[in-house]
């Protein structure tokens, strides 16, 4: 498929997204939709960086990421993002995710569970995550 072809199937979904939250649930449900889809999304294609900058501002400056955290995702290629449960809420809304993760440099794949944690910021009238991005050497 071209790139052309990739960019009507990502702009028709991003659409239908948009449309089922506006017809469900109202602006902030569907901004928190759109985030989530977006970060997803960046996961999924191994954009950690992009995923990065959905993170909430003040995490990014608390705990900031390094260039060689950076590359150890390069180490790994993500073959799955699943949704398992959603908690959806006014202020703060949570996501359980599972994620096949395959080690490039051993061909090894193995699942890995992630809550993700949102908080919606009024004064920017956004979401952001605020837990950070999957940690996918926890327990190695």
């Amino acid at each position: 498929m071209g790139w052309m072809r990739w960019g009507t199937v990502v702009t028709l979904a991003l659409a239908t997204l948009l449309l089922t939250g506006c017809a469900t649930g109202g602006k902030k449900t569907s901004e928190l939709e759109r985030m989530q889809y977006m970060y997803s999304a960046a996961i999924r294609w191994g954009d950690f960086e992009g995923a990065w900058n959905l993170v909430d501002p003040e995490i990014r400056e608390a705990r900031p990421m390094s260039a060689l955290e950076f590359q150890r995702y390069e180490q790994i290629q993500v073959s799955g993002y699943r949704e398992l449960a959603s908690q959806p809420g006014e202020a703060t809304a949570a996501r359980e995710i599972q994620i096949g993760v395959i080690n490039r440099h051993t061909m090894a794949e193995r699942t890995v569970r992630y809550t993700e944690q949102w908080r919606y910021d009024a004064e920017a009238a956004r979401w952001w995550l605020t837990g950070g991005l999957p940690d996918f050497w926890a327990g190695e």
